[in-house]
């Protein structure tokens, strides 16, 4: 006897008649449901088809999603299953991009990334209207409830993981059931973020961006002839009773529309990014907020954050800079600028500069008061000390005395810096033990006893 050799097609054929037909039958348990042999004949078909739903034309994709995902839930695995109902949606809405692969086997691929990721050229771009929406409606609305109310329990107990994981199933049933609402997702997402689970978090405010989610609500309302008051209708029925006119039951007709929090998102997004040590992701969606919002003080705050955490200094020195030629009157950026730059012994009159310009702005403003004292006139008072106890030892005598009055010079500059700071913090030890040393070296006896006395009542309680 011959051996039979199948061709590709053949086999092609085989392969893709054998994964349906396991759809079909799962489809049809479900429709009666026979939830056990749905779950064997779903099993089996994903034994076959493995990740190549691709394979699946729509209307057979969907009845695989459908079953899946009713399959799921009816197991009492809410979140999976919803998220799996929830891909019925994007057939409706994406283009189905259909041709052959290099096996020539019949593809159908979901969206335009999905077929650029293909590599396939020539693929025909069509679309599909799906029929399970009102069955999917049917099953979750029950639930819905039931998960609505356990969420906002959650919730208010501030068990944010299960109040975030709640709003994302609302989200995903909605969409499954044809009404999607995306501010379920945003619920989510700042579920999470309150519950410090920052890759979820990241993740869905991200998804919002990239889906152009602004926040945006039109709110219809209009006069109740019969009460006297404002009242909220749906949009049906308000442009219902606007056509109706002077014969319908309401009058003084207007619409509002809620605040786009589009910006936030992207602030909440990069600082979780930030967050999470997710450098690069945060430095991409500022850039993008930024382009959007170019006035966002906060993006460009996050932008110099991720420059500093992330190590990338000179970026984060060109930041600020832009910062204050956006606002001059920037006193975090102008000392950030001092302390850069008094890292580098040749450019501590350039720090010395920025320290000066924030305390211009704020003549209080402590950082900048400790910054100007110990990254400019005590900097490296320790090697100072070295070289004026070597020249003594060695009897350099001239060498010893210039040495000593440049500290002292130092000290007398910094004085002015230490009393103001002294004046805003003045039961702050430490400062006052400064103030003491520097009195002392420029030999103010007066004002050296006086702080020496502060010092003693500080440290004994007083």
């Amino acid at each position: 006897m011959k051996k039979i050799i199948l061709s590709a097609a053949v086999l092609a054929f085989g392969f893709s008649f054998a994964q349906k037909k396991e759809v079909v039958n799962a489809y049809k348990a479900i429709e009666s449901g026979d939830l056990a042999t749905a779950n064997v004949q779903i099993s089996a078909a994903e034994a076959i088809l493995g990740d190549k739903t691709y394979l699946l034309e729509p209307e057979v994709l969907e009845q695989y999603f459908y079953t899946k995902g009713i399959a799921l839930v009816k197991a009492g695995k809410t979140s999976e299953g919803a998220e799996v109902l929830a891909k019925i949606s994007e057939l409706g809405k994406s283009k189905i991009y259909t041709g052959k692969n290099a096996e020539k086997q019949k593809v159908y691929y979901v969206g335009k990334a999905a077929a650029d990721a293909s590599g396939i050229s020539g693929l025909k771009e069509e679309t599909y209207v799906p029929t399970t929406t009102p069955k999917i409606g049917t099953t979750v609305n029950p639930i819905l409830n039931k998960i609505n109310d356990e969420t906002m329990k959650a919730y208010n107990a501030k068990s944010y993981a299960q109040a975030g994981k709640g709003f994302l199933e609302i989200y995903n049933l909605l969409k499954a059931a044809g009404s999607e609402d995306k501010q379920y997702k945003y619920y989510s997402a700042l579920a999470f973020a309150q519950g410090n689970m920052i890759d979820d978090s990241s993740k869905l405010f991200s998804e919002l961006i990239a889906e152009g989610y602004n926040g945006v609500k039109t709110e219809y309302k209009a006069k109740n002839k019969k009460t006297g008051q404002e009242e909220s209708l749906d949009k049906n029925t308000f442009e219902l009773y606007k056509k109706m006119g002077a014969t319908g039951d309401y009058t003084d007709f207007k619409t509002e529309s809620t605040p786009s929090i589009e910006q936030e998102l992207f602030e909440t997004a990069a600082a979780l990014y930030v967050d999470g040590k997710k450098y690069d992701e945060a430095l991409a969606l500022i850039d993008k907020g930024l382009a959007k919002f170019p006035k966002s003080a906060k993006l460009s705050d996050l932008k110099g954050t991720t420059y500093f955490k992330s190590g990338k200094m000179d970026q984060f020195m060109s930041n600020l800079k832009e910062q204050v030629e956006k606002n001059p009157n920037d006193k975090v950026s102008w000392y950030n600028l001092g302390v850069l730059a008094s890292k580098d012994p040749s450019k501590l009159a350039e720090a010395e500069g920025y320290f000066k310009k924030s305390l211009e702005i704020d003549p209080a403003y402590k950082e900048a008061l400790q910054g100007v004292i110990f990254n400019i006139y005590i900097n490296g008072d320790d090697k100072a000390i070295e070289a004026i106890d070597a020249a003594r030892k060695a009897k350099k005598t001239e060498l010893f005395n210039k040495l000593l009055g440049e500290r002292r010079e130092r000290f007398a500059k910094a004085l002015p810096f230490a009393e103001k700071w002294y004046s805003v913090e003045p039961k702050n030890i430490e400062v006052v033990t400064l103030l003491k040393g520097l009195y002392q070296t420029t030999h103010n006896d007066v004002k050296f006893q006086e702080m020496k006395a502060v010092e003693a009542a500080l440290k004994a309680g007083k």
